[in-house]
């Protein structure tokens, strides 16, 4: 293994050239900032997407608004718009504190995309936004829709007899392909789910009951995609959803910068040059963390600092931005197994889209033990009565990566942050959980429980 040559190393000499390389490979928990980290003014000329994307990004979802609020409605309230709340978690906050001994100045959030309507999870905005966009594409070149009607229409027997002479397929390890499998199905497409191994049972049985077809694979997340696009190849009619280097995916998910901007205003969270705002993503092939990072810079710019955080045996986009190779390079490259409970992060080979439109953006990544997604996962439900799984915790240990760890600390001290960082907001993603069967979260909950009793 140490003489195999990856993109013209050998793992000897990457270790060498790259010693945090080491660790990643012992799959230990490290924190990385990125030193190809600069000021939005120039990092975005390297950008071809702009905030007009995003901006026609948000204008379709709003077109969209009154059909959703007629298929499904828990989006009433929100008048068809599927957001999540945030909320203030300061048990969980003092909690932190205590289990890695490390005082943590100013507050922390948590964006529950756990809890987003229809799919439960961020996927529900980039899988749910491409689906659309494709049903309004189809139906504007048949003649059967314009952006000037009440998309309300599109729930009548026309609209579904139109759309059921499409497919619509996807890969993923869970929650992608449930916000692809729904909404498609609710449009009435002909929706096929390739899963890798990781993808958890209720998740197919779920989609299965929506009336979706689901494949199954004892692959990882790669194969599930390299089915897809080559089952949707054969077909004209098909159309696939290609996490690994969609724009419109990572436009839905940018549209959530615009929203989280009038909700922290709502709350009274100042973000400038006074009081930064530090934000923390799980991140699996990059697209859900990537569309947001990339819209919370076009919104708070130099003032936010994004970092993604991946499981130790999945370090896809940290290991694809560390070596500056992307997709050329994935975890098994450097004997990593890519086994993790952290099912909708279980990914071996990043974005290489992602990672070369975020590498002057993204100011860092970290990596997160099983063991302690779990431990946080009873925490957080004991403290303040919220219910995630395991992949949506890897968020929370931000925080203290950044108070704690060296590089957290010289992070803060070369972008002269020190003294405001009693004044500054952390921002942890629930990605996922309140889908999550009673049962399923009740085996999650013991054994965060039982890890908790081994400290």
């Amino acid at each position: 293994m140490k003489n195999k040559i990856i993109e013209g190393k050998t793992i000897r000499e990457w270790k060498q050239e790259i010693p945090l390389i080491n660790k990643i490979i012992l799959t230990e928990e490290v924190f990385w900032t990125n030193s190809k980290y600069g000021k939005l003014e120039d990092a975005i000329k390297k950008v071809s997407l702009s905030e007009s994307d995003v901006k026609d990004a948000e204008k379709r979802l709003k077109r969209f608004a009154s059909y959703i609020a007629k298929v499904f409605p828990e989006t009433i309230k929100n008048n068809g718009i599927i957001e999540s709340p945030i909320i203030k978690i300061p048990n969980m906050q003092k909690k932190i504190e205590e289990m890695f001994n490390q005082e943590i100045l100013g507050q922390l959030l948590l964006k529950c995309d756990s809890h987003l309507a229809i799919s439960g999870s961020i996927k529900a905005r980039g899988g749910i936004y491409e689906v659309l966009k494709h049903a309004e594409d189809l139906a504007i070149k048949n003649n059967i829709l314009t952006v000037e009607d009440d998309y309300s229409i599109i729930h009548s027997d026309k609209f579904r007899k139109f759309f059921s002479q499409y497919s619509i397929a996807v890969g993923s390890t869970g929650n992608l392909g449930l916000s692809i499998g729904i909404m498609s199905a609710k449009l009435g497409f002909n929706v096929y789910v390739h899963m890798s191994a990781d993808a958890k049972k209720w998740k197919k049985d779920l989609l299965r009951s929506k009336g979706v077809t689901v494949i199954e694979y004892e692959s990882d997340y790669s194969k599930a995609v390299e089915e897809g696009r080559k089952q949707a190849l054969a077909d004209p009619n098909m159309y696939f959803v290609d996490d690994e280097s969609s724009t419109d995916l990572f436009l839905g998910y940018a549209v959530a910068a615009y929203r989280l901007k009038t909700q922290l205003e709502e709350m009274a969270v100042l973000v400038d040059g006074d009081h930064p705002l530090f934000v923390y993503l799980p991140c699996g092939v990059g697209g859900g963390p990537g569309g947001v990072a990339f819209g919370l810079k076009l919104v708070f710019k130099d003032n936010v600092h994004c970092f993604f955080a991946e499981p130790t045996h999945s370090p896809c986009m940290l290991i694809g931005l560390i070596t500056e190779m992307h997709d050329k390079v994935c975890v098994q490259d450097f004997g990593i197994d890519n086994i993790t409970d952290a099912d909708g992060l279980a990914v071996g080979r990043p974005s290489g889209f992602v990672g070369k439109t975020l590498e002057n953006l993204i100011s860092g990544v970290y990596t997160v033990q099983d063991e302690n997604l779990y431990m946080l996962l009873s925490t957080i439900a004991d403290l303040e009565n919220i219910n995630l799984e395991p992949s949506a915790l890897a968020g929370i240990p931000g925080l203290v990566h950044v108070f704690k760890d060296e590089a957290g600390q010289r992070y803060i001290e070369s972008h002269n942050l020190k003294n405001k960082m009693k004044n500054s907001t952390h921002i942890a993603w629930a990605t996922g959980g309140s889908m999550v069967p009673n049962d399923v979260m009740e085996s999650y909950y013991e054994k965060g429980h039982k890890y908790q009793q081994l400290i």
